[in-house]
């Protein structure tokens, strides 16, 4: 018996959406464009249900490519997070992303920080970029982006808004919170940096200078090896703090320079059979949430509201009808104390 050649199943189209609703392609469209139900000559919801109806049993998805054409809208968010694995990034998606579904977008995460590559290929309403250097050619790449009309949110502490709106979130005064908290208590003071944040601290301020000058303003000399760096990830972090605290002459306070250093610290710790805090304390740099997640409580210094507050920021630029000259957004930091300092605590039995 000869086989039946195999016949692709025909794409649902508007048309036939609009005959098995019984009503205009005008106005399957309007229902599909998110106005149904508005007032004036919006489509009533019964109207409304049947066509969904219909463009379920049909199996019908709307052609966005062909709607991003015909308004200017593409209906997505795009995110370049540059450490993905961060729980600050994880904490940036998940709020976008439900701020985004109350608004029907769709987030695009980048996960390598190639934003400029990425814009070139995939329209968005709003781009939020975390990774921009200070350079001239990213500088141009943000002035190429405005011109052609691309709606950007930028996240940095030295960029002014030109175009497009700068989220800044200044973490060295939140730092030097950190450490003015560790030496209420604590003189032995140790640190887990980023690799370029040690690297660069002689040419610019970062998350390691105030490691660096609190302990001489306090009239403590640095001891150099308890000085360890990690290479922007869990596992180099966790290797990090494992050294640290390895060590027979350790400290018995750790500054981090984010939260998933500080807490890849007390895993550490942990596993060597050390009490936090009452063994060693911990803090962090982020007031990520996984900062609650972990027991003790890690005390961290950030932003308060933050994920939640940059999501609309980000999302009501994608739903804006003109675009605006940019405004710069900034974030204040505070010490939010957690277990994880806290020597006052009852104290766990040593392992």
């Amino acid at each position: 018996m000869a086989q039946r050649e195999h016949v692709p199943a025909r794409r649902p189209t508007l048309r036939m959406v609009a005959e098995r609703a019984g009503v205009s392609t005008a106005t399957v469209s309007y229902v599909f464009s998110g106005r149904a139900g508005a007032s004036g000559a919006g489509v009533a919801e019964a109207t409304a249900a049947r066509v969904l109806a219909a463009a379920e049993e049909l199996n019908y998805r709307p052609n966005t490519a062909a709607r991003a054409i015909r308004t200017g809208r593409s209906g997505m968010v795009q995110l370049s997070l540059h450490m993905l694995s961060d729980p600050w990034s994880l904490a940036v998606a998940d709020a976008v992303n439900a701020e985004a579904n109350k608004h029907g977008l769709t987030t695009l995460i980048l996960a390598d920080g190639d934003w400029h590559a990425a814009l070139d290929r995939v329209e968005s309403d709003v781009a939020y970029l975390d990774g921009v250097g200070l350079d001239e050619e990213d500088a141009r790449r943000l002035g190429d982006l405005v011109k052609r009309g691309q709606r950007l949110v930028v996240f940095s502490e030295h960029l002014e808004p030109d175009g497009f709106d700068v989220i800044r979130s200044d973490a060295i005064p939140g730092c030097e919170l950190a450490m003015d908290h560790l030496l209420e208590r604590h003189t032995a003071i140790g640190c887990i940096a980023a690799e370029g944040a040690v690297r660069l601290a002689g040419t610019q301020v970062t998350r390691y200078t105030p490691y660096v000058e609190k302990l001489a303003a306090a009239g403590i000399e640095r001891t150099p090896e308890w000085t360890v760096t990690y290479a922007e990830t869990q596992a180099s972090a966790f290797t990090a703090a494992i050294e640290l605290l390895s060590r027979d002459d350790r400290p018995d306070a750790v500054y981090a320079t984010t939260d998933f250093a500080a807490i890849a610290a007390i895993n550490a710790a942990h596993m060597l059979g050390l009490r936090v805090p009452h063994d060693v304390a911990v803090i962090g740099v982020g007031n990520t949430p996984d900062a609650r997640l972990i027991a003790p409580t890690l005390t961290t210094v950030g932003p308060t509201d933050f994920y939640e507050r940059q999501a609309r920021i980000i999302v009501d630029r994608a739903l804006e009808s003109d675009p605006s000259p940019g405004t710069l957004h900034e974030f204040p930091w505070s010490l939010v104390p957690g277990g994880s300092t806290d020597l006052d605590a009852p104290a766990p039995r040593a392992r």
